[in-house]
């Protein structure tokens, strides 16, 4: 049996379950534990996977010998049960985003690097075969120099999903709306594909969800270190959820691009994918297009739960990290960028200005240009 480590989990919601199958499946993993708040809830959630109940985190690690732990609380929930989890010894995999603000962030890697132990995001479209494929195009300079990108996620949130959990639609509960729940996939791939980012105007409104506190709809221009740009359109407000798209262009004329959503928005525990991610840009291989979306849908329809997979990749290759000690493909340095991105377009639409890199935390008022 290849060596294995004590997994936990942190957080009992929509998202959860994704994550304890994987534990389970994962040779690894050796699922231990689960911690909630309520004691009641987590022992008849840990009796569904005949793990170990807690409902104190340090505790947990310190009794079970944890050596992973990974974090599903809301997003403004991620620091505190990181923090205590790296501080009993484990490394800790974060749900997406990292946290909701910066200073939550660098509390998190602060913490993670005096303990020596590793801190890794969820982020699991990363692994779809055609995102994959845009990342290697690029390195290997098919598009020449990236000079263009744009991210295009429209999607639709309807009341009764604000309403399925009492945290969703606010600024304390959730810590934001599409940009920090919905769009930090997308987030994360744009400037993954293109680099360093230098400056970004962006503003942010609420169009048709006056029931919520947060964002349904933003835009933004993004400036990178190397000269290029992009765009950034994301929105939980088109009935019925149409797309997410991350395209990028470059200096030779040639576009890569991803579908990573179609025909509606998945919503962990509630719904399920429409489409399957293809890749809708490539450069001189145009014969490829139609091989690969094929292909590529063949083997997602084929499988018999897409996030599941999905989920298990990314904490497979969280795992391995650990064991291997070697970086995981996400980092808590990446997972920051996803926070700093959509915060400066929090502080730009404040501000009404642009926000230059890198973003520091503005002592405990992150929140200031959300309200």
């Amino acid at each position: 049996m290849a060596q294995q480590l004590k997994t936990a989990l942190v957080g009992i919601g929509k998202v959860t379950d994704m994550h304890a199958r994987a534990l389970v499946n994962l040779n690894e993993s050796r699922f231990t534990a689960v911690c909630g708040r309520s004691r009641e809830k987590t022992e008849k959630y840990a009796a569904g996977f005949d793990v170990k109940a807690y409902t104190d985190v340090a505790e947990m690690v310190s009794r079970e010998k944890i050596d992973v732990v990974i974090i599903c609380t809301p997003h403004p929930m991620h620091k505190k049960p990181t923090i205590a989890a790296l501080e009993a010894g484990a490394n800790v995999l974060s749900e997406k985003p990292l946290a909701s603000s910066l200073e939550d962030c660098d509390a998190m890697i602060e913490a993670s690097k005096r303990c020596g132990k590793q801190i890794g995001v969820v982020c699991q479209r990363r692994w779809y075969l055609p995102a994959m494929r845009v990342k290697e195009a690029i390195d290997a300079g098919k598009i020449g120099k990236a000079v263009f990108g744009t991210v295009n996620m429209l999607g639709w949130r309807d009341e009764a999903y604000y309403d399925s959990d009492p945290w969703r639609g606010t600024w304390k509960g959730e810590g934001g709306g599409v940009l920090v729940n919905q769009a930090p996939h997308q987030l994360d791939m744009i400037q993954w594909f293109m680099g360093e980012i230098d400056e970004l105007y962006g503003q942010w409104s609420n169009l048709n969800h006056p029931y919520i506190e947060v964002e349904d709809t933003a835009n933004a221009i993004l400036k990178f270190k190397s000269g290029a740009v992009a765009n950034i359109i994301v929105s939980n407000s088109q009935k019925p959820g149409i797309y997410g798209k991350v395209h990028v262009h470059g200096e030779n004329g040639a576009s890569v691009g991803v579908q990573t959503d179609g025909g509606a928005m998945f919503v962990a525990g509630m719904s399920a994918i429409l489409e399957p991610p293809v890749n809708d840009l490539w450069p001189g291989e145009e014969q490829m297009l139609q091989q690969w979306m094929k292909e590529d849908s063949d083997f997602f329809n084929n499988l018999p739960n897409q996030m599941d997979y999905f989920h298990e990749r990314n904490i497979e290759d969280f795992l391995r990290a650990v064991l291997d000690g070697k970086k995981p493909l996400i980092t808590g340095e990446d997972g920051r960028v996803t926070v700093e991105i959509f915060t400066a377009i929090y502080r730009s639409t404040r501000d009404n200005k642009p926000v230059k890199w890198p973003l520091k935390p503005e002592q405990g008022h992150d929140f200031d240009g959300r309200v």
